[in-house]
């Protein structure tokens, strides 16, 4: 007997209680996807993961995360920091110096981000291929 998608999850429990069921429209495993699933998320995590254990100021990120405006990186980190994966320090200077680092539970994200730029890097190729096939047949 097979299992659908949605029956396999929510039984193994982790640390901090049942697995989210990424198949359930209310679980907020896909808020979480949502959030680290995106291309700024991917290099702020490698960049604060290279860094580590060490700290990196906010205008540093800006500079290596070429392309993403400052309100976008705020938004960004925010949203890592409050999900435990970022942690935040400021000193109180004028103007403040902010520095971030991953958290244990950030460090922890690393290695599946990683093997998800690995594929993206190595089979653009393939898949610029297929969009420029698919819209020589829809023109």
């Amino acid at each position: 007997m097979t299992s659908s998608p949605t029956s396999r999850a929510s039984r193994s429990p982790s640390p901090d209680g049942p697995r989210g069921d990424l198949f359930d429209p209310q679980c907020p495993t896909r808020r979480l996807l949502d959030r680290i699933g995106t291309k700024w998320t991917s290099m702020a995590v490698k960049v604060l993961a290279e860094a580590s254990p060490e700290e990196v100021r906010f205008a540093e990120l800006q500079r290596r995360m070429a392309g993403i405006s400052q309100k976008m990186l705020s938004a960004t980190l925010q949203g890592l920091a409050r999900d435990g994966l970022v942690g935040r320090r400021v000193e109180p200077t004028v103007p403040p110096r902010v520095y971030y680092r991953l958290t244990p539970l950030g460090l922890t994200l690393e290695e599946p981000l990683a093997a998800l730029r690995e594929w993206a890097e190595a089979h653009m190729a393939e898949v610029d291929s297929a969009n420029r096939r698919s819209e020589r047949q829809q023109a």
